[in-house]
């Protein structure tokens, strides 16, 4: 009785199965990355795709067959298809005669299985839409090189931002391999946002690294998502894409603040690198004398003439005054018209390369005593440059 029970199962299953299949996944939202193909019609198991059953593949889609356990088609194509290499053949597909002969000998095999199809076959549908929303935050400070090139400031500042980014399915056949496997149902992306964000961060500093080699400064990152994103995935593609089959495509970056003390720092040093201009070292004196100037006429406790006597006491003390820088600036300016050319191949017509900041070489002339010179004054005598 047992064997023809078997029999009898042996016999239903395999009927059931020459009926055509149809397969489709009728949406794939931003938090599913992979999900298990839906049998809309068909009255066959459902782990069996019958020989002439149709697949629909949506726009933003890409639709694989697993055959036991193993990847047999893929198609990233939008449209329906037929599926014609089943070992499950139909009678409603293909010549008639030989699908009797073949379903015999299926019912055959069936019966060392107690009734069952010695096979899993399964459609999965991959989501290979851009998948947003992914939001990152840097908990400890990251370092970021701060360099300019016109004062000379080369220093490390520490950094934290936060933003979004989003990536994209681009192998499916790696994701399914060394991700998500042969999933009954579906697979969300949370089940890999924890470990993509924390890789995510430990990349973020070798591809800042590269952003500062460029010479973008911390400040001007949110205009350079582009440059973030392509370093990120330079750093990253030897992991996400060549082993996870996904990619970065953008990098979104809402705010990037630096320790309150290099902050200071920097602004401190790029005060005191423009003032190495003589022209704005003479402003900034001039400015400071014009407020020590109405400062002074509005103290009545002391009087303002012992203020301006006490304001020129400083400026005797300083050594040089306002007058002095504005002359130095105007013997160091270059002559209206004369371009010159810097080490790196630039032409400029400033003091400074627009390209690398390098200072304008200073061409050499030749004092009345015979001494040869490059600066404003004769290193000899002292006498001022013609």
């Amino acid at each position: 009785m047992g064997l023809l029970q078997a029999a009898l199962v042996a016999g239903g299953s395999v009927l059931k199965d020459q009926w055509r299949d149809y397969f489709v996944c009728p949406s794939l939202s931003n938090d599913v990355l992979l999900t298990k193909g839906v049998k809309k019609a068909g009255k066959g198991s459902d782990n069996i795709i019958s020989n002439g059953s149709i697949i629909a593949v949506n726009e933003g889609q890409c639709m694989i067959l697993v055959d036991q356990g193993q990847i047999t088609e893929i198609c990233a194509e939008a449209g329906e298809f037929v599926y014609d290499t089943s070992s499950e053949p139909s009678v409603f597909y293909g010549d008639l005669s030989e699908s009797i002969v073949a379903s015999f000998k299926e019912f055959a095999k069936r019966l060392s299985f107690g009734g069952s199809a010695p096979k899993d076959q399964r459609v999965y549908y991959f989501n290979t839409k851009e998948i947003i929303g992914n939001k990152y935050g840097t908990v400890n400070p990251v370092p970021f090189r701060v360099v300019d090139t016109n004062i000379g400031l080369d220093l490390d500042a520490s950094i934290k931002c936060h933003g979004e980014y989003s990536y994209k399915i681009v192998d499916p056949i790696l994701f399914y391999k060394n991700i998500c496997g042969n999933v009954e149902g579906e697979f969300r992306k949370d089940k890999i946002d924890s470990q993509l964000k924390s890789e995510l961060l430990t990349a973020l500093q070798p591809a800042f690294a590269k952003i500062s080699e460029m010479g973008i400064r911390y400040s001007a990152l949110p205009g350079h998502t582009t440059e973030i994103a392509d370093a990120l995935n330079e750093v990253l593609s030897d992991k996400w894409e060549k082993v996870y089959g996904i990619k970065i495509s953008t990098f979104g970056v809402s705010s990037v603040v630096a320790s309150e003390e290099d902050e200071k720092t920097i602004k401190e040093l790029q005060r005191a690198g423009a003032l190495r201009n003589p022209n704005m070292a003479a402003a900034t004196i001039a400015s400071a004398q014009a407020q020590a100037m109405q400062d002074a006429a509005k103290n009545t406790a002391t009087g303002p003439m012992m203020a301006f006597a006490g304001m020129n006491m400083a400026q005797q003390a300083g050594g040089i005054n306002a007058t002095q820088l504005f002359n130095a600036g105007a013997q160091s300016a270059p002559v209206a018209g004369a371009s010159w050319t810097c080490s790196c191949g630039t032409a400029n017509n400033g003091n400074f390369c627009s390209n690398c900041g390098s200072p304008r070489p200073s061409a050499s002339w030749t004092c009345s005593c015979g001494t040869t010179n490059t600066g404003n004054f004769c290193s000899n005598c002292g006498k001022a440059r013609a």
